[in-house]
């Protein structure tokens, strides 16, 4: 028992090392700079039944899910599992999409495929409906046909592998890829992984109901790497919109045209980068290179039996521990801040189950406390089970609007798919 202690000990002061050696040891090369909400489409998490629990499923996470929780948790299931999840965000602006499949490989070991997607659709672009000096710089009715649309989606791919380290500890790690883009005009590639320690401390007997946990997430610093598309702000008819004057030309065109579009020698703006900026009064932004610093998440999760039914009361609590010199959360210290996290969940006979937690406990000169409270519930039908959270994604005192989440999840327990 105390080799075991020893070896979660060590683990988990591994970890924090490498997430406090990362975290101190990014410094922005020349062309990149530190972003604060770098990955932000991946900080609502995924599978209603942690959301519901504030998020407080670092030392609970043993589903599908747990490849973003903590990849540790995999390790910990004993058939394989198939999670969807989809949410409809900011009054069903931003559509979310997760999918999920994790395989147990041999006596110890699972892999885990992720795939993410978050994006806007439909984004009205209007660069070409407008004209210099008219309706008040807004686009006008008769370029209606000049409008078109765009999407803005993040992607994430991630393979994940865990393996249980004895009947106490289990490791984990997420490799990362992501993909941005805006449209045409801006695309991003991005890299990272997570790492993610497990430790059943057995206090309970062979039900492991304690279990401790430690994720960190980024712990490689995330990188992203944004171009810019200088042809996707071409301006069309660009004469068009500089002409102005009551004496019209044989084109129909006014007969004077306005010297912000005209160039150091009079004659007509000729670069698309200069016509924007005459038009727009604002230049076409550069690509850059962004990095995100890693975030520690510890946690731990208690298992109570109630009767002899199957009926359990579960707590999840926990802490992000986050590096990048955020203000607004409960305690920070330099560029340290702590988000401190707490569920908790009645489940009956394993059945149907109703959970609550909060998170994201901030405060700020101007508005004071803010709680970020979910609430959710969920069924388990033989091996299908649907779970649902509803929360407000941006805090007590956001105005962003509330957000309902679903997600189901498939376990193929077939005697041929166990673990071996």
């Amino acid at each position: 028992m105390s080799r075991l202690l020893a070896a979660g000990r060590r683990a988990a002061v591994l970890l924090l090392f490498t997430a406090l050696l990362g975290a101190t040891a990014v410094r922005p090369a020349q062309g990149q700079q530190i972003a604060k909400y770098g990955a932000d489409f991946l900080a609502g998490g995924v599978g209603a039944r942690a959301i519901g629990l504030g998020g407080a499923y670092v030392g609970l996470a043993n589903d599908v899910t747990a490849s973003y929780w903590n990849p540790a948790g995999l390790s910990r299931m004993p058939y394989p599992e198939i999670g969807y999840m989809h949410v409809e965000r900011f009054g069903g602006v931003v559509s979310f999409d997760y999918g999920g499949a994790a395989f147990p490989v041999g006596q110890t070991a699972t892999v885990n495929l992720t795939v993410i997607r978050s994006g806007v659709n439909d984004i009205v672009n209007t660069l070409n409906a407008y004209q210099f000096g008219e309706n008040g710089g807004r686009p006008l009715p008769r370029y209606r046909s000049r409008i078109t649309r765009f999407s803005a989606a993040d992607y994430l791919f991630g393979l994940s592998y865990a393996r249980a380290l004895g009947e106490h500890l289990s490791v984990g790690g997420t490799g990362k890829v992501t993909r941005r883009s805006i449209g045409d005009f801006a695309d991003s590639w991005g890299y990272s992984a997570d790492l993610g320690v497990q430790y059943r401390t057995g206090l309970w007997g062979e039900e492991d109901n304690l279990t401790l946990g430690l994720q960190l997430q980024d712990a490689f610093p995330y990188i992203q790497s944004w171009s810019v598309n200088p042809n996707a702000f071409q301006i069309d008819n660009f004469e068009e919109k500089c002409r102005y004057g009551a004496d019209a030309d044989e084109d129909g065109q006014g007969d004077k045209i306005f010297s912000e579009c005209l160039n150091g020698e009079g004659e007509l703006i000729s670069e698309n980068a200069a016509r924007f900026d005459s038009l727009f009064s604002q230049e076409i932004p550069e690509g850059q290179t962004e990095l995100v610093t890693p975030t520690a998440r510890l946690g731990s999760g208690l298992i109570v039996p109630v009767d002899e039914r199957g009926s359990s009361v579960t707590v999840g609590a926990g802490v992000d521990v986050r590096f990048d010199g955020r203000r607004a959360f409960l305690l920070n210290v330099g560029d340290v801040s702590f988000e401190p996290r707490l569920g908790a969940e009645f489940d009956y006979r394993d059945i149907v189950a109703v959970r609550g937690g909060i998170n994201r406990v901030q405060h700020s000169d101007a508005l004071g406390w803010d709680i970020t409270p979910s609430v959710g519930a969920g069924l388990n039908l033989a091996q299908f089970s649907i779970n649902y959270a509803f929360g407000d994604f941006g805090g007590a005192s956001s105005e962003l609007g509330y957000s309902h989440r679903i997600s189901a999840r498939l376990r193929l327990e077939q005697p041929a798919l166990a673990r071996e």
